[in-house]
Protein backbone atom coordinates (compact mmCIF):
# COMPACT_ATOMS: atom_id res chain seq x y z
CA UNK A 1 0.00 0.00 0.00
CA UNK A 2 2.13 2.85 -1.26
CA UNK A 3 -0.55 5.45 -2.01
CA UNK A 4 -3.24 7.31 -0.10
CA UNK A 5 -6.22 5.76 -1.86
CA UNK A 6 -6.66 2.99 0.71
CA UNK A 7 -8.66 4.54 3.53
CA UNK A 8 -8.88 3.68 7.20
CA UNK A 9 -12.46 2.52 6.67
CA UNK A 10 -11.24 0.20 3.92
CA UNK A 11 -9.07 -1.39 6.61
CA UNK A 12 -12.16 -2.33 8.60
CA UNK A 13 -14.16 -3.38 5.55
CA UNK A 14 -11.55 -5.72 4.14
CA UNK A 15 -10.26 -7.09 7.43
CA UNK A 16 -6.70 -6.41 6.31
CA UNK A 17 -4.45 -3.58 5.28
CA UNK A 18 -4.48 -4.99 1.77
CA UNK A 19 -6.44 -8.04 0.78
CA UNK A 20 -4.42 -8.35 -2.41
CA UNK A 21 -1.17 -8.43 -0.44
CA UNK A 22 -2.53 -11.09 1.88
CA UNK A 23 -3.54 -13.18 -1.08
CA UNK A 24 -0.19 -12.83 -2.78
CA UNK A 25 1.82 -14.39 0.06
CA UNK A 26 4.52 -13.33 2.47
CA UNK A 27 8.25 -12.90 2.20
CA UNK A 28 10.08 -16.10 3.15
CA UNK A 29 6.81 -18.02 3.16
CA UNK A 30 8.77 -21.24 2.78
CA UNK A 31 10.09 -20.83 6.33
CA UNK A 32 7.13 -18.96 7.81
CA UNK A 33 4.26 -20.91 9.37
CA UNK A 34 0.97 -20.73 7.52
CA UNK A 35 -1.60 -18.42 9.12
CA UNK A 36 -4.28 -20.38 10.93
CA UNK A 37 -6.11 -17.49 12.57
CA UNK A 38 -7.91 -14.40 11.38
CA UNK A 39 -7.98 -11.45 13.73
CA UNK A 40 -10.68 -8.84 14.18
CA UNK A 41 -10.49 -5.21 15.34
CA UNK A 42 -10.32 -5.07 19.12
CA UNK A 43 -8.52 -8.38 19.53
CA UNK A 44 -5.29 -6.81 20.83
CA UNK A 45 -5.53 -5.79 24.46
CA UNK A 46 -1.87 -4.77 24.35
CA UNK A 47 0.51 -3.42 21.72
CA UNK A 48 4.29 -3.67 21.96
CA UNK A 49 6.31 -1.81 19.34
CA UNK A 50 9.97 -2.82 19.14
CA UNK A 51 12.11 -0.50 17.01
CA UNK A 52 15.87 -0.73 16.59
CA UNK A 53 16.84 2.69 15.31
CA UNK A 54 18.96 2.85 12.15
CA UNK A 55 19.24 -0.88 11.42
CA UNK A 56 20.32 -1.66 7.88
CA UNK A 57 19.86 -5.26 6.75
CA UNK A 58 23.64 -5.65 7.03
CA UNK A 59 23.44 -4.75 10.72
CA UNK A 60 20.87 -7.47 11.30
CA UNK A 61 23.09 -9.97 9.48
CA UNK A 62 26.26 -8.96 11.32
CA UNK A 63 24.61 -9.36 14.70
CA UNK A 64 23.42 -12.84 13.83
CA UNK A 65 26.82 -13.85 12.43
CA UNK A 66 28.58 -12.61 15.56
CA UNK A 67 26.11 -14.23 17.94
CA UNK A 68 26.40 -17.58 16.15
CA UNK A 69 30.19 -17.49 16.09
CA UNK A 70 30.93 -15.89 19.45
CA UNK A 71 28.06 -17.22 21.56
CA UNK A 72 26.95 -20.33 19.69
CA UNK A 73 23.33 -19.41 19.00
CA UNK A 74 21.25 -17.44 16.52
CA UNK A 75 19.70 -14.09 17.31
CA UNK A 76 16.18 -14.14 18.67
CA UNK A 77 15.06 -12.24 15.57
CA UNK A 78 16.30 -15.05 13.34
CA UNK A 79 14.97 -17.66 15.75
CA UNK A 80 11.56 -16.04 15.35
CA UNK A 81 11.76 -16.60 11.60
CA UNK A 82 12.64 -20.25 12.15
CA UNK A 83 10.07 -20.86 14.89
CA UNK A 84 6.60 -22.38 14.88
CA UNK A 85 5.16 -19.11 16.19
CA UNK A 86 2.68 -17.57 13.75
CA UNK A 87 4.27 -14.36 12.52
CA UNK A 88 4.35 -11.93 9.63
CA UNK A 89 7.42 -10.84 7.74
CA UNK A 90 7.62 -8.12 5.10
CA UNK A 91 9.16 -4.83 4.04
CA UNK A 92 8.10 -1.27 4.85
CA UNK A 93 8.45 2.02 2.99
CA UNK A 94 9.66 4.55 5.58
CA UNK A 95 9.80 7.74 3.46
CA UNK A 96 8.98 11.03 5.17
CA UNK A 97 6.82 13.76 3.66
CA UNK A 98 9.76 15.66 2.19
CA UNK A 99 12.33 12.95 1.44
CA UNK A 100 12.78 9.32 0.54
CA UNK A 101 15.52 9.33 3.19
CA UNK A 102 13.75 9.71 6.49
CA UNK A 103 14.86 11.02 9.87
CA UNK A 104 13.99 9.29 13.11
CA UNK A 105 11.47 11.92 14.23
CA UNK A 106 9.42 11.73 11.04
CA UNK A 107 9.72 7.95 11.01
CA UNK A 108 8.43 7.53 14.57
CA UNK A 109 5.73 10.12 13.93
CA UNK A 110 4.45 8.13 10.95
CA UNK A 111 3.66 5.35 13.43
CA UNK A 112 2.76 7.75 16.22
CA UNK A 113 0.11 9.80 14.41
CA UNK A 114 -0.51 7.98 11.11
CA UNK A 115 0.74 10.77 8.89
CA UNK A 116 3.96 11.47 7.04
CA UNK A 117 5.55 14.70 8.17
CA UNK A 118 8.70 16.66 7.39
CA UNK A 119 12.03 15.40 8.70
CA UNK A 120 12.90 17.03 12.00
CA UNK A 121 9.36 17.53 13.32
CA UNK A 122 7.56 15.39 15.91
CA UNK A 123 3.86 14.78 15.17
CA UNK A 124 3.66 18.32 13.80
CA UNK A 125 1.75 19.08 10.61
CA UNK A 126 2.90 21.31 7.79
CA UNK A 127 0.52 24.05 8.94
CA UNK A 128 1.46 23.83 12.60
CA UNK A 129 -1.14 21.24 13.54
CA UNK A 130 -0.49 19.14 16.62
CA UNK A 131 -1.34 15.66 15.36
CA UNK A 132 -2.93 13.40 17.94
CA UNK A 133 -0.45 10.77 19.14
CA UNK A 134 -0.97 7.10 19.79
CA UNK A 135 0.09 7.35 23.44
CA UNK A 136 -2.51 10.07 24.00
CA UNK A 137 -5.10 7.85 22.33
CA UNK A 138 -4.30 4.83 24.49
CA UNK A 139 -4.17 6.96 27.64
CA UNK A 140 -7.59 8.45 26.90
CA UNK A 141 -8.89 4.90 26.43
CA UNK A 142 -7.66 4.14 29.98
CA UNK A 143 -4.83 1.96 28.74
CA UNK A 144 -1.28 2.03 30.06
CA UNK A 145 1.48 3.83 28.19
CA UNK A 146 5.22 3.24 28.24
CA UNK A 147 8.34 4.42 26.41
CA UNK A 148 11.76 2.77 26.81
CA UNK A 149 15.00 3.70 25.03
CA UNK A 150 18.76 3.44 25.24
CA UNK A 151 18.84 6.97 23.83
CA UNK A 152 17.68 10.02 25.73
CA UNK A 153 14.00 9.49 26.49
CA UNK A 154 13.49 12.96 24.98
CA UNK A 155 15.03 11.78 21.69
CA UNK A 156 13.17 11.51 18.40
CA UNK A 157 11.88 7.94 18.46
CA UNK A 158 10.26 7.75 21.90
CA UNK A 159 8.96 11.29 21.47
CA UNK A 160 7.39 10.25 18.16
CA UNK A 161 4.90 8.05 20.02
CA UNK A 162 3.63 10.64 22.47
CA UNK A 163 4.84 14.21 21.91
CA UNK A 164 4.00 17.16 19.64
CA UNK A 165 6.91 19.46 18.85
CA UNK A 166 7.88 21.51 15.80
CA UNK A 167 11.54 20.49 16.18
CA UNK A 168 12.96 17.29 17.64
CA UNK A 169 15.85 19.31 19.10
CA UNK A 170 13.49 20.99 21.62
CA UNK A 171 14.28 18.33 24.20
CA UNK A 172 13.78 20.51 27.29
CA UNK A 173 10.24 21.17 26.08
CA UNK A 174 9.75 17.49 25.26
CA UNK A 175 10.66 16.59 28.85
CA UNK A 176 8.13 19.16 30.09
CA UNK A 177 5.45 17.73 27.83
CA UNK A 178 6.09 14.25 29.22
CA UNK A 179 5.38 15.65 32.69
CA UNK A 180 2.17 17.24 31.42
CA UNK A 181 0.89 14.15 29.62
CA UNK A 182 1.56 11.71 32.40
CA UNK A 183 2.53 8.54 30.58
CA UNK A 184 2.96 5.59 32.93
CA UNK A 185 6.54 4.46 32.26
CA UNK A 186 9.48 6.46 30.89
CA UNK A 187 12.91 4.77 30.93
CA UNK A 188 16.12 5.86 29.21
CA UNK A 189 18.77 8.56 29.27
CA UNK A 190 18.56 12.35 29.24
CA UNK A 191 19.28 13.66 32.74
CA UNK A 192 20.38 16.98 31.25
CA UNK A 193 16.76 17.76 30.36
CA UNK A 194 15.30 16.88 33.78
CA UNK A 195 17.94 18.11 36.23
CA UNK A 196 17.68 21.74 37.37
CA UNK A 197 21.47 22.09 37.31
CA UNK A 198 21.49 21.42 33.56
CA UNK A 199 18.22 22.90 32.31
CA UNK A 200 18.30 26.45 30.93
CA UNK A 201 15.29 27.44 33.07
CA UNK A 202 16.65 25.87 36.30
CA UNK A 203 13.43 23.86 36.72
CA UNK A 204 13.75 20.58 38.62
CA UNK A 205 11.58 18.27 36.54
CA UNK A 206 12.35 15.33 38.81
CA UNK A 207 10.42 17.10 41.55
CA UNK A 208 7.57 17.77 39.14
CA UNK A 209 7.34 14.08 38.29
CA UNK A 210 7.57 13.09 41.95
CA UNK A 211 4.80 15.51 42.84
CA UNK A 212 2.71 13.91 40.09
CA UNK A 213 2.99 10.49 41.71
CA UNK A 214 5.99 9.04 39.89
CA UNK A 215 8.70 6.91 41.40
CA UNK A 216 12.02 8.29 40.12
CA UNK A 217 14.92 5.89 39.53
CA UNK A 218 18.42 7.10 38.67
CA UNK A 219 20.39 3.83 38.93
CA UNK A 220 19.95 0.16 38.10
CA UNK A 221 19.52 -0.61 41.80
CA UNK A 222 16.83 2.04 42.20
CA UNK A 223 15.01 0.58 39.19
CA UNK A 224 15.18 -2.92 40.68
CA UNK A 225 13.76 -1.70 43.98
CA UNK A 226 11.17 0.74 42.59
CA UNK A 227 7.57 0.15 43.57
CA UNK A 228 5.41 -1.64 41.02
CA UNK A 229 2.32 0.36 41.98
CA UNK A 230 3.16 3.86 40.75
CA UNK A 231 4.13 5.59 37.56
CA UNK A 232 7.84 5.30 36.85
CA UNK A 233 10.47 7.70 35.51
CA UNK A 234 13.91 6.13 35.12
CA UNK A 235 16.77 8.30 33.84
CA UNK A 236 20.15 6.55 33.92
CA UNK A 237 22.62 8.79 32.08
CA UNK A 238 23.24 12.46 31.44
CA UNK A 239 22.81 11.92 27.71
CA UNK A 240 22.34 8.57 25.94
CA UNK A 241 23.05 5.32 27.72
CA UNK A 242 26.60 4.05 27.09
CA UNK A 243 27.31 1.61 24.30
CA UNK A 244 27.11 -2.05 25.27
CA UNK A 245 30.72 -2.69 24.23
CA UNK A 246 31.70 -0.22 26.98
CA UNK A 247 29.04 -1.57 29.34
CA UNK A 248 30.43 -5.08 28.90
CA UNK A 249 33.93 -3.87 29.78
CA UNK A 250 33.37 -1.45 32.66
CA UNK A 251 32.09 -2.79 35.98
CA UNK A 252 30.72 0.58 37.08
CA UNK A 253 28.43 0.67 34.04
CA UNK A 254 27.26 -2.91 34.64
CA UNK A 255 26.42 -2.08 38.25
CA UNK A 256 24.88 1.33 37.67
CA UNK A 257 23.02 1.26 34.35
CA UNK A 258 20.33 -1.25 33.33
CA UNK A 259 20.34 -2.96 29.96
CA UNK A 260 17.54 -2.49 27.44
CA UNK A 261 16.18 -5.94 28.30
CA UNK A 262 16.14 -5.06 32.01
CA UNK A 263 14.28 -1.82 31.31
CA UNK A 264 11.86 -3.69 29.06
CA UNK A 265 11.15 -6.25 31.78
CA UNK A 266 10.56 -3.46 34.31
CA UNK A 267 8.13 -1.71 31.97
CA UNK A 268 6.21 -4.89 31.13
CA UNK A 269 5.94 -5.86 34.79
CA UNK A 270 4.19 -2.58 35.56
CA UNK A 271 2.10 -2.18 32.42
CA UNK A 272 0.77 -5.73 32.57
CA UNK A 273 -1.11 -4.68 35.69
CA UNK A 274 -3.28 -2.38 33.58
CA UNK A 275 -6.74 -3.94 33.43
CA UNK A 276 -7.52 -2.39 30.05
CA UNK A 277 -4.17 -3.18 28.48
CA UNK A 278 -1.32 -0.96 27.32
CA UNK A 279 0.99 0.26 24.59
CA UNK A 280 4.76 0.02 25.04
CA UNK A 281 7.42 1.28 22.65
CA UNK A 282 10.94 -0.09 23.13
CA UNK A 283 13.84 1.48 21.20
CA UNK A 284 17.39 0.29 20.67
CA UNK A 285 18.48 3.85 19.99
CA UNK A 286 22.25 3.55 20.03
CA UNK A 287 22.42 1.24 17.02
CA UNK A 288 21.67 4.32 14.94
CA UNK A 289 24.39 6.32 16.68
CA UNK A 290 26.95 3.58 16.09
CA UNK A 291 25.96 3.45 12.42
CA UNK A 292 26.40 7.22 12.12
CA UNK A 293 29.77 6.81 13.83
CA UNK A 294 30.75 3.78 11.70
CA UNK A 295 31.57 2.00 14.97
CA UNK A 296 31.39 -1.77 14.29
CA UNK A 297 31.55 -2.96 17.91
CA UNK A 298 29.15 -0.26 19.08
CA UNK A 299 26.79 -1.32 16.32
CA UNK A 300 26.88 -5.09 16.78
CA UNK A 301 26.72 -5.27 20.56
CA UNK A 302 23.91 -2.74 20.85
CA UNK A 303 22.03 -4.69 18.19
CA UNK A 304 22.53 -7.80 20.32
CA UNK A 305 21.31 -5.92 23.40
CA UNK A 306 18.17 -5.05 21.45
CA UNK A 307 17.89 -8.71 20.53
CA UNK A 308 17.83 -9.53 24.25
CA UNK A 309 14.85 -7.19 24.57
CA UNK A 310 13.15 -9.12 21.76
CA UNK A 311 13.55 -12.25 23.91
CA UNK A 312 11.93 -10.45 26.85
CA UNK A 313 8.91 -9.66 24.70
CA UNK A 314 8.78 -13.14 23.19
CA UNK A 315 8.75 -14.60 26.71
CA UNK A 316 6.06 -12.13 27.79
CA UNK A 317 3.79 -13.09 24.89
CA UNK A 318 4.30 -16.85 25.14
CA UNK A 319 0.97 -18.55 25.88
CA UNK A 320 -1.16 -15.46 25.39
CA UNK A 321 -3.16 -14.24 22.40
CA UNK A 322 -3.97 -10.69 23.45
CA UNK A 323 -0.80 -8.82 22.43
CA UNK A 324 0.19 -7.44 19.04
CA UNK A 325 3.97 -7.16 18.71
CA UNK A 326 5.57 -5.14 15.91
CA UNK A 327 9.32 -5.54 15.36
CA UNK A 328 11.08 -3.23 12.91
CA UNK A 329 13.48 -0.36 12.30
CA UNK A 330 12.82 3.21 11.24
CA UNK A 331 15.41 3.47 8.44
CA UNK A 332 18.73 2.10 7.30
CA UNK A 333 21.95 3.82 8.27
CA UNK A 334 25.40 3.57 6.71
CA UNK A 335 24.67 0.07 5.30
CA UNK A 336 27.51 -1.88 6.97
CA UNK A 337 28.55 -5.36 5.95
CA UNK A 338 31.26 -7.97 6.27
CA UNK A 339 33.30 -7.81 3.09
CA UNK A 340 34.66 -10.84 1.29
CA UNK A 341 38.44 -10.63 1.76
CA UNK A 342 41.32 -12.99 1.14
CA UNK A 343 41.61 -15.89 -1.25
CA UNK A 344 38.14 -17.26 -1.85
CA UNK A 345 36.97 -14.75 0.78
CA UNK A 346 38.50 -17.11 3.32
CA UNK A 347 39.91 -14.39 5.56
CA UNK A 348 36.54 -12.83 6.41
CA UNK A 349 35.46 -15.07 9.35
CA UNK A 350 38.71 -14.59 11.26
CA UNK A 351 38.69 -10.87 10.54
CA UNK A 352 35.16 -10.53 11.93
CA UNK A 353 36.27 -12.44 15.02
CA UNK A 354 38.70 -9.66 15.93
CA UNK A 355 35.59 -7.71 16.94
CA UNK A 356 35.13 -10.01 19.93
CA UNK A 357 38.24 -8.56 21.57
CA UNK A 358 37.17 -4.92 21.31
CA UNK A 359 37.07 -3.28 24.74
CA UNK A 360 35.54 0.06 23.84
CA UNK A 361 33.48 2.10 21.43
CA UNK A 362 34.71 4.87 19.17
CA UNK A 363 32.83 7.26 21.45
CA UNK A 364 34.99 6.15 24.37
CA UNK A 365 38.13 6.65 22.26
CA UNK A 366 37.10 10.17 21.30
CA UNK A 367 36.50 11.05 24.93
CA UNK A 368 39.95 9.71 25.79
CA UNK A 369 41.51 11.72 22.98
CA UNK A 370 39.96 14.91 24.30
CA UNK A 371 37.78 17.51 22.67
CA UNK A 372 37.92 17.05 18.91
CA UNK A 373 36.52 20.55 18.48
CA UNK A 374 39.46 22.08 20.29
CA UNK A 375 42.00 23.62 17.93
CA UNK A 376 44.91 23.06 20.32
CA UNK A 377 43.99 19.40 20.63
CA UNK A 378 43.72 18.91 16.87
CA UNK A 379 47.15 20.40 16.29
CA UNK A 380 48.93 18.63 19.14
CA UNK A 381 47.69 15.03 19.04
CA UNK A 382 50.47 12.64 18.16
CA UNK A 383 50.36 9.71 15.77
CA UNK A 384 51.80 7.36 18.37
CA UNK A 385 49.11 8.38 20.87
CA UNK A 386 46.47 7.44 18.30
CA UNK A 387 48.10 4.06 17.67
CA UNK A 388 48.26 3.28 21.37
CA UNK A 389 44.67 4.30 22.02
CA UNK A 390 43.30 2.33 19.07
CA UNK A 391 45.25 -0.73 20.14
CA UNK A 392 43.98 -0.50 23.72
CA UNK A 393 40.35 -0.03 22.68
CA UNK A 394 40.24 -2.60 19.86
CA UNK A 395 43.16 -4.98 20.48
CA UNK A 396 44.26 -4.09 16.96
CA UNK A 397 47.72 -2.86 16.02
CA UNK A 398 47.41 -0.32 13.21
CA UNK A 399 50.33 1.08 11.23
CA UNK A 400 51.91 4.50 11.56
CA UNK A 401 50.54 5.45 8.13
CA UNK A 402 47.04 4.44 9.20
CA UNK A 403 47.32 6.44 12.42
CA UNK A 404 48.48 9.41 10.34
CA UNK A 405 45.31 9.18 8.24
CA UNK A 406 43.24 9.30 11.43
CA UNK A 407 45.24 12.30 12.66
CA UNK A 408 44.63 14.13 9.37
CA UNK A 409 40.93 13.42 9.61
CA UNK A 410 40.86 14.90 13.12
CA UNK A 411 42.54 18.01 11.74
CA UNK A 412 40.19 18.22 8.76
CA UNK A 413 43.02 17.54 6.31
CA UNK A 414 42.10 14.08 5.02
CA UNK A 415 40.60 13.92 1.52
CA UNK A 416 38.46 11.11 0.12
CA UNK A 417 36.59 10.82 -3.20
CA UNK A 418 33.28 10.60 -1.28
CA UNK A 419 33.45 13.58 1.06
CA UNK A 420 31.21 11.86 3.61
CA UNK A 421 34.11 9.43 4.21
CA UNK A 422 36.53 12.20 5.24
CA UNK A 423 35.19 12.38 8.79
CA UNK A 424 37.11 10.80 11.64
CA UNK A 425 34.42 8.12 11.93
CA UNK A 426 34.77 7.26 8.26
CA UNK A 427 38.56 7.14 8.35
CA UNK A 428 38.86 5.27 11.66
CA UNK A 429 36.33 2.63 10.58
CA UNK A 430 38.02 2.37 7.19
CA UNK A 431 41.38 1.75 8.82
CA UNK A 432 39.94 -0.92 11.11
CA UNK A 433 38.11 -2.54 8.17
CA UNK A 434 41.56 -3.69 7.03
CA UNK A 435 41.56 -5.89 10.14
CA UNK A 436 37.88 -6.68 10.91
CA UNK A 437 36.50 -6.75 7.36
CA UNK A 438 33.49 -4.57 8.25
CA UNK A 439 32.93 -1.50 6.10
CA UNK A 440 30.26 1.20 5.80
CA UNK A 441 29.07 3.10 2.73
CA UNK A 442 28.73 6.41 4.56
CA UNK A 443 27.75 8.01 7.87
CA UNK A 444 24.13 8.95 7.17
CA UNK A 445 20.66 7.43 6.93
CA UNK A 446 19.74 5.50 3.79
CA UNK A 447 16.51 5.05 1.85
CA UNK A 448 16.24 1.28 2.34
CA UNK A 449 12.92 -0.48 2.60
CA UNK A 450 13.13 -1.85 6.13
CA UNK A 451 12.59 -5.22 7.75
CA UNK A 452 9.20 -5.66 9.42
CA UNK A 453 8.07 -8.56 11.57
CA UNK A 454 4.99 -8.98 13.75
CA UNK A 455 3.11 -11.54 15.77
CA UNK A 456 -0.12 -11.68 17.72
CA UNK A 457 -3.59 -10.38 16.80
CA UNK A 458 -3.32 -8.08 13.78
CA UNK A 459 -0.10 -9.54 12.40
CA UNK A 460 -2.21 -11.50 9.91
CA UNK A 461 -3.57 -8.22 8.51
CA UNK A 462 -0.26 -6.71 7.39
CA UNK A 463 0.66 -6.89 3.69
CA UNK A 464 4.05 -8.05 2.52
CA UNK A 465 4.94 -4.49 1.49
CA UNK A 466 3.45 -1.72 3.59
CA UNK A 467 3.55 2.05 3.97
CA UNK A 468 4.81 3.22 7.37
CA UNK A 469 1.65 5.16 8.29
CA UNK A 470 -0.49 2.01 8.01
CA UNK A 471 0.94 0.67 11.27
CA UNK A 472 -0.79 3.47 13.19
CA UNK A 473 -4.13 2.33 11.83
CA UNK A 474 -3.30 -1.27 12.58
CA UNK A 475 -2.47 -0.52 16.23
CA UNK A 476 -5.44 1.77 16.79
CA UNK A 477 -7.98 -0.61 15.27
CA UNK A 478 -6.60 -3.83 16.72
CA UNK A 479 -6.59 -2.25 20.20
CA UNK A 480 -10.17 -1.04 19.71
CA UNK A 481 -9.37 2.59 20.40
CA UNK A 482 -10.39 4.16 17.06
CA UNK A 483 -13.08 6.28 18.72
CA UNK A 484 -10.42 7.96 20.85
CA UNK A 485 -8.22 8.57 17.80
CA UNK A 486 -11.01 10.47 16.08
CA UNK A 487 -12.33 12.23 19.15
Amino acid sequence: MSNNSFSRRDFLKTGALSSFALGSGFLSRSSAPQKTFKSSPGDAKNVIFLVVDGMSSGTMSLADLVKRDQFGEKTNWIQLYESDREYHRGLMDMASLNSTVTGSAAAASSWGCGQRIHNGAVNWGTHGEELRTICQIFKDACKGTGLVSTARITHATPAGFGINMPLRSMEEQIAEQYAERGYDVLLGGGNRYFDADHRSDDVDLYSVFSDNGYTVARTKSELEHATRNSKLLGIFSDSHLPYMVDHNTLKELQEGIPTLAEMTDAALERLDQKENGFILQVEGGRVDHAAHGNDPAGLVYDQLAFDDAIKSVMDFTDGRDDTLVILTTDHGNANPGLSGLGSGYGDSPAMMATLYDYRHSFEWMYEEMGNRGNEEFRSSIQVENIRELVEFATNTQITTDEALMIKKSLQGEYKAPFQNRQSTAGVLSGVLANYNGINFIGTNHTADYVELAAWGPGSDRIPTFVRNTALFDLMVDMAGVRAYAEG
